[in-house]
């Protein structure tokens, strides 16, 4: 299995358009490692046009409890469960992350229960572990090192950047974070730096056709990244490539890969990726 990066869902915040990209997801496949980052809705119809057997999950982390982060992680791992999932998954998420799986466990008791008995499947509920954690070293496990760093993402505060680590590979996921100097260091000399972005140009439009502009364009503007400020952190940390995620807004027309790239370019003269649904990009 190649090391790669696949992009499974690319855009900021939960609400979906007609043709448009799905929440935040992603798939690294990473020392032989299939590694969820993130469970917006569409992640398990993700991973599976990305030719991943769901009955082969192993690893998934969730960066924050934002529902474009979360909400599929349960129909995720049920799903798989589904499909013939037989094998411990070790899910790693923020405080609270356990209380969410308890509470889908419970909603799907009746099914989970009468699958038990009349499909002879094992109780899902021991075959997966919750790991919460907060800043430091995360995993280590078969030469695989995964770190997390807290990000400024109010009023959020359990809101995590992870970098992942094996045989001298590094991937960094910034989560949803406001400019935060320090994710420079964290992701220092890193192959892939995938951060969220904004684009000024379009929130405009985007906050206007909401029913509540003022609060989410205050909201957007104390906790997201511009992409100019992306790159400002891909050109600080020094890193191989940055690719910008999590887009805002990602479903305008006005707005397309040139956008992006051009405002991106003010602070950023490295490789780059803009992210697009089901883009895959290698890991050398």
């Amino acid at each position: 299995m190649p090391d790669r990066l696949v992009l499974l869902g690319s855009k900021g915040g939960p609400a979906l358009r007609p043709g448009g990209p799905w929440p935040s997801s992603s798939l690294l496949q990473l020392a032989g490692r299939a590694i969820v980052v993130d469970c917006g809705l569409g992640v398990t119809r993700g991973l599976v046009d990305a030719g991943i057997s769901l009955k082969a999950l192993d690893l998934i982390f969730i960066t924050h409890l934002h529902s474009d982060h979360v909400l599929e992680l349960g129909p995720l791992i049920h799903t798989a469960w589904t499909a013939g999932l037989a094998t411990p998954v070790g899910v790693f998420g923020p405080p609270g992350t356990g209380h969410y799986w308890r509470r889908f466990c419970q909603a799907m008791a009746f099914d989970i229960e009468i699958r038990m008995v009349d499909e002879g499947r094992p109780d899902i509920r021991e075959l997966v572990s919750i790991n919460e954690f907060g800043e430091g070293q995360v995993v280590e496990q078969r030469g695989l090192e995964v770190m997390a760093l807290r990000v400024d993402h109010p009023p959020v505060t359990d809101c995590f950047a992870l970098r992942f680590e094996h045989g001298g590979k590094s991937v960094v996921f910034s989560a949803d974070t406001a400019f935060f100097p320090p994710l420079a260091d964290f992701a220092d000399g890193a192959d892939i730096l995938v951060h969220e972005a904004m684009l000024e140009e379009g929130i405009e439009r985007l906050v206007a056709r909401t029913g509540n502009g003022a609060r989410l364009q205050e909201h957007l503007l104390a906790s997201h990244s511009f992409a100019e400020e992306a790159g400002r952190i891909a050109s600080d940390a020094g890193v191989g490539r940055l690719v910008l995620n999590h887009l805002i807004p990602a479903d305008d027309p006005a707005v397309g890969e040139a956008d992006w790239t051009a405002a991106v370019r003010k602070t950023w003269a490295g490789d780059l990726t803009i992210a697009r649904d089901g883009l895959v990009v290698e890991l050398a």
